[in-house]
């Protein structure tokens, strides 16, 4: 199965848009802020003695919608993290490819 413009197969084509979305700049920079917040909320939800903190909420409204929706995983620390990286990848790749075509678009004036 191959697309007739590109003479590549749909999957790689995917994997190669993919990839190109998430080496724009402004999905790496996403994607690192997304990191830091999450070891941020992983270092303070384990040395806080009162298993009373809220720090895991911070990622997750960072990376919603789409890690909003892995909620529904079976509640377990790692599900937390797990909806959380995700939601980033969704995230980024919708942010990498939205800058590549305002990028493109500016280019073409």
């Amino acid at each position: 199965m191959t697309t007739p413009a590109s003479g590549r197969s749909l999957p790689r084509e995917a994997a190669h848009r993919l990839r190109h979305a998430l080496r724009h700049p402004a999905a790496l920079v996403y994607l690192a802020a997304c990191a830091i917040l999450l070891g941020w909320a992983v270092t303070v939800t384990l040395t806080d003695s009162s298993d009373e903190s809220m720090a895991g909420v911070i990622p997750l409204l960072a990376t919603a919608p789409a890690s909003l929706v892995l909620l529904v995983l079976p509640d377990h620390g790692a599900m937390l993290i797990t909806a959380v990286v995700l939601g980033a990848l969704v995230n980024a790749t919708i942010i990498g490819a939205c800058a590549r075509a305002l990028s493109r678009g500016r280019s073409a004036d």
